[in-house]
């Protein structure tokens, strides 16, 4: 049961942390190679909340919001003016995940980081004691999975963002503002990495660089999944499992390198990964 719970809390951990980068990639069609800086901003929220005293969960709106916000500016001043220039766009955020690290490194230090988990404490689920936050990662990938659900299906943001991945100039043409579905969709993402961060805190260590370690396999997940939240749920699933498996069988430092080697194999075989022909 143990083994089982582990999978499945590893890969709604996943879910969360690629979450945000499928949601710019699939109406931007760029990869923000800040994703791992947006992740960092989101767990020092975590770690001024503690240091304040204030009530953790505040960290994780403080976190969504100061995510939110950045990325608005970032998506007007940086990646709107590179859209049509894909390549520069990808280059033009990893730039900007570096500089954030260094202005985190600058404010806050090097040292590293320690923030208690929003729920403490173990549940016992069929006899077996298991962490009661590791648990709430399901429930929160489950809210996020069907929160995207409801947005593009039953709201006019969703069916808008719908429309511009399908045809953009089409969308252009029946006179729906393309730029702003841009900035909200970029907002909500950002928004999301950084609360993937203060999820994150409390299972690892908080540093500057704490984002790039996850960057990696986030962005291969996307890969896999193209620009479906079910495909990204069902590759974080299957590839969280092997993960967790080499890591208990084998080693954790391979662990640590299956998902990316796993993603890298699936689009060596299948470019277009889960995605439909």
């Amino acid at each position: 049961m143990t083994l089982f719970l582990d999978i499945i809390s590893t890969a709604a951990i996943l879910f969360i942390v690629a979450s945000g980068l499928l949601t710019i990639f699939g109406v931007l069609k760029i990869i923000n190679f800040a994703h791992g800086a947006w992740l960092t901003i989101g767990a020092y929220c975590a770690v001024v909340a503690n240091q304040l005293g204030l009530n953790p969960w505040l960290g994780a709106v403080l976190a969504f919001l100061s995510g939110a916000v950045l990325g608005a500016l970032a998506e007007r001043f940086i990646v709107r003016p590179l859209y049509r220039r894909p390549l520069d766009a990808i280059l033009a955020t990893w730039g900007l995940g570096i500089v954030v690290g260094q202005l985190i490194t600058l404010w806050f230090g090097r040292d590293v980081h320690f923030t208690p988990a929003l729920l403490p404490g173990t549940l016992d689920v069929l006899g077996t004691s298991y962490s009661l936050y590791r648990l709430f990662a399901v429930v929160a990938a489950l809210a996020i999975g069907l929160g995207f659900a409801f947005l593009l299906e039953g709201t006019r943001l969703g069916l808008s963002a719908q429309a511009v991945i399908m045809n953009e100039n089409l969308a252009r043409a029946l006179g729906m503002d393309t730029t702003r579905i841009r900035l909200v969709t970029f907002m909500i993402g950002t928004g999301l990495a950084a609360l993937a961060g203060v999820l994150l805190a409390p299972l690892t260590s908080v540093d500057p660089n704490m984002g790039v370690a996850w960057l990696t396999g986030a962005f291969m997940l996307v890969m896999v999944a193209g620009t479906s939240f079910g495909a990204l749920a069902a590759a974080c699933l299957l590839f969280g499992a092997a993960q967790v498996l080499v890591s208990i069988f084998l080693s954790p430092v391979l662990g640590g390198i299956t998902v990316a080697l796993l993603c890298a194999i699936v689009l060596r075989i299948r470019p277009k990964g889960f995605a439909r022909a």
